[in-house]
């Protein structure tokens, strides 16, 4: 199915997470168009790869263009689709602009570079020979002789791989489709766009967009198909990559199904932060609840454990606990609503589970806990222990728990004794106690006087351990995208 036809007679209907309404429909791809999906992305990919640079910047610039000027209405498409409040729809939109124009500026200026060969004498010695073709000894060599020899050039370009299979989650519909999206098309690669099951919509209305900007209609191609087919497109020879953000399960079960092709995972976490006893107290429960139980949480580097020096403590929880409690939580079509409805109610009581399995280990609710169909009350956790679920095990909903620590050190150490390593905060004006963490905690970014939610979209984004494989971040996702061949002239 071509992400601008609607010619099939199986649809989905996408519900809104808040209420239940219909936001649209959405055809379903069958085996056929998945086929017809491959067979077109490798003749998309055979048109891009030979578009001069300007022309692919071009159309990612007028992409960002004709999305501003349709902002409010992929605000509401996000807003409905997602459950996302407005006002970090309005946000997801602003960061997919940067995303497209960045991806723009940088499809102008991408290239290779000259790698120098002649570098180490006793090689350049036993690589070269003389004009006569016998072999060239260096102490008889006079300048003459040298200046004569040992004329190559070495260029690595970078060159587009082919087809590349986007996998992508509910909770940014727009942006994290164009951290795939904008850094293939830049470099001259096709894409078949498998978005999250709960939010097509938002990728069908950003193909029609792109075609309106110019790019190839066989370029891009939209399939909203089950999981089997879905897992025969991992599976399948043509396809070059398969770029996934996702949940971790998922994510280490694609590798597994998908060959000898590349593969890059953006996976999730249990984001920590830890809070020093030098800290800006407000400012750091203030970003904690940013980071934590906005949008229900549902961010892969979202605040979930946090761990705060025990001079500190009693002002910080009191802090948070107060802040928590006055974010708006209700329709996220609303305007000033902080936290909406997670992505669905199967979804809601998994997590409320998780708070009540805590709760009868021992944990205690300082704040929230509570459920009602979709939305789970903003929650804060304390007494939690590392083997709990809410602390062991990514949450994805509006929780966070809340240690007390010694000292920075202990909190790093706790921090940093996790299976994930995505991102994580630190909030402390010690620059050496800052340094040293980065050294012993893994994960992809430490974010100083911030939490792990932090990202601008040119940054290189990935994570360690089971969080993931590879970067993503225009630059570094346009490197993975590309492979090098390597020229050699000798013109001696």
């Amino acid at each position: 199915m071509n992400a601008s036809q609607d010619t099939d007679p199986r649809q989905d209907a996408i519900l809104s997470p808040y209420d239940g309404s219909l936001v649209g429909h959405m055809p379903v791809s069958e085996e056929a168009d998945v086929e017809q999906a491959i067979l077109t992305a490798e003749k998309g990919f055979d048109m891009m790869r030979k578009l001069p640079r300007f022309v692919r910047a071009d159309i990612l610039d007028r992409t960002a263009d004709l999305i501003e000027a349709r902002k409010d209405e992929f605000v509401r498409l996000i807003a409905a689709e997602a459950g996302k409040p407005l006002y970090d729809a309005r946000g997801e939109i602003s960061r997919s602009l940067l995303n497209l124009r960045g991806a723009a500026r940088e499809a102008r200026a991408f290239g290779g570079q000259e790698v120098p060969l002649d570098i180490d004498g006793a090689v350049f010695e036993y690589q070269t020979a003389s004009a006569d073709g016998s072999p060239l000894d260096l102490a008889e060599a006079d300048l003459a002789t040298l200046n004569g020899l040992g004329r190559r050039i070495g260029i690595a370009r970078r060159f587009p791989i082919g087809p590349i299979l986007a996998i992508t989650p509910f909770n940014f519909p727009l942006n994290l489709v164009l951290h795939k999206l904008a850094p293939a098309f830049a470099v001259g690669n096709s894409v078949i766009l498998k978005p999250a099951p709960q939010t097509p919509l938002t990728s069908r209305l950003l193909a029609e967009v792109m075609f309106e900007a110019g790019l190839p209609q066989e370029a891009l191609t939209v399939v909203h198909c089950d999981v089997p087919l879905a897992e025969k497109l991992v599976r399948d020879d043509r396809i070059a990559m398969v770029t996934f953000t996702g949940s971790v399960p998922v994510g280490w079960h694609i590798k597994s199904l998908s060959g000898k092709k590349k593969v890059s995972l953006e996976l999730g976490g249990n984001g920590a932060v830890v809070v020093s006893d030098d800290a800006d107290i407000p400012f750091a429960a203030a970003r904690c609840v940013r980071g934590g139980v906005v949008y229900g949480g549902q961010y892969c580097i979202g605040v979930q454990r946090i761990f705060v020096h025990e001079k500190v403590y009693d002002a910080f929880e009191k802090e948070l606990v107060a802040r928590v409690e006055a974010c708006k939580v209700g329709n996220p079509m609303e305007e000033g609503v902080d936290v909406g409805p997670v992505i669905d109610e199967r979804s809601a009581m998994r997590i409320e589970s998780w708070i009540n399995e805590a709760v009868e280990q021992g944990a205690r609710v300082l704040t929230g806990g509570t459920r009602d169909h979709a939305v789970i009350a903003p929650t804060v956790l304390t007494d939690t222990k590392p083997d709990m679920k809410v602390e062991a095990d990514e949450i994805f909903g509006p929780v966070v728990t809340l240690t007390k620590v010694k000292d920075a050190d202990e909190g790093v150490r706790r921090a940093a004794d996790s299976r994930f390593g995505l991102q994580g905060g630190f909030f402390t004006n010690d620059m050496k106690a800052a340094f040293r963490a980065l050294e012993d905690w893994d994960v992809g970014a430490l974010m100083i006087n911030d939490v792990p939610i932090y990202r601008i979209d040119t940054m290189p984004f990935g994570g360690w351990k089971d969080s993931g494989l590879g970067r993503e971040g225009t630059r570094y996702a346009m490197d993975s995208m590309t492979d090098i061949k390597f020229l050699v002239i000798n013109y001696g």
